[in-house]
């Protein structure tokens, strides 16, 4: 069955996009140039237009024209973590060096503290009857400049009203986070959480904070935290779009994240420095950046020693790489990319 005539106009520039013809910050052709170019009606290129923007390609600016999008390079979350911490759902100082440690630039704004009746979905979380008020505590976040997540943490009423922990209404970080202020000020324990993940389509306001289309996806992660006892005693409720986050779970004793690295014998023979693979059903060495390529390459001629001086390939450059002199240590990853 024939593709509609949309379809082939939308992939055409999307094409275009991905080969650096139409590069990020460029503007698409207007509407009467593409209805000329493709030979195609007003309706048909809109919808081809509205198909680029569901893929995040490129974005419409109201009296402006259709601008190819810049590429946004993903944050990793591992939502499985330390059961007394819960790291993905602490407050800012946490989150800062996480993204800190990436050698990326995040920032959170303070947070917003309000008294809320509880709606049925986080009344039935934290096992409390719906319209019980809670403290809630609201922060926005990014990385180097973009809006990434939306994060809002409910907590019974009671904690600040018992007058042993008034830092809940203040509205600024807690140091050390609110988990352990709580086992501080109140011993409340976390000994374990839950994380209930699912997928939607984004409100107004999630839209416009994250200048995403109607018809994107957001994740959107509730982690209830318990206490010896078995009670929920706090909902972190964190909103996550979809084009810029990529998630991972750890089962078991395994080691931190890297790249999908294998094994591959260097240029001298007698090294053997890794690659990176974009299909590990791939064996193909394209030094040009494709799907599979060398991390480190051997360069120039051998010393004394008959050791060849590694240097990063272009595409492991462009990723921040760095080459260890001697091929047995790891690589050292500037920047955190796709798993």
């Amino acid at each position: 069955m024939a593709q509609p005539m949309y379809h082939r106009i939308a992939d055409d520039l999307r094409g275009r996009i991905e080969s650096g013809e139409l590069p990020p910050g460029a503007q698409l052709p207007t509407e009467l140039e593409l209805r000329e170019t493709y030979e195609a009606s007003r309706n048909t290129v809109r919808d081809a237009i509205r198909r680029l923007i569901s893929l995040g390609l490129v974005e419409t600016k109201p009296g402006q024209g259709t601008f190819v999008t810049r590429k946004i390079d993903p944050f990793v979350t591992t939502l499985t973590g330390s059961a007394e911490s819960g790291r993905v759902s602490s407050e800012s100082i946490t989150y800062l060096s996480e993204v800190t440690a990436t050698h990326r630039r995040p920032q959170v704004s303070a947070p917003r503290v309000e008294i809320q009746s509880a709606q049925e979905t986080i009344a039935l979380r934290l096992r409390i009857t719906p319209g019980t008020q809670v403290v809630s505590r609201h922060q926005e976040r990014f990385i180097d400049d973009t809006p990434w997540s939306l994060q809002t943490s409910y907590y019974p009423i009671e904690f600040v009203t018992s007058g042993k922990a008034p830092m809940m209404l203040m509205a600024e970080d807690i140091p050390d986070g609110a988990v352990r202020y709580l086992e501080q000020n109140l011993g409340i324990k976390q000994v374990g959480y839950r994380d209930w993940v699912t997928a939607r389509s984004p409100d107004q306001n999630e839209q416009v904070f994250f200048r995403v289309p109607h018809d994107s996806t957001v994740f959107e992660v509730f982690r209830t935290g318990f206490d010896k006892a078995g009670t929920p005693f706090r909902l972190t409720v964190t909103v996550f779009p979809a084009d810029r986050n990529q998630f991972i779970v750890d089962v078991g004793d395994v080691p931190a994240p890297r790249y999908d690295i294998e094994s591959a014998r260097g240029l001298s023979g007698a090294c053997t420095y890794p690659r990176i693979s974009g299909d590990p059903g791939s064996r193909r060495n394209q030094a040009h950046g494709g799907p599979d390529f060398d991390v480190c390459r051997t360069a120039g001629t051998p010393g004394g020693s008959g050791v060849f001086r590694p240097e990063p390939s272009r595409p492991a450059r462009a990723l921040g790489v760095e080459c260890p002199a001697d091929p047995r240590l790891p690589l050292v990853f500037r920047r955190r990319g796709l798993l």
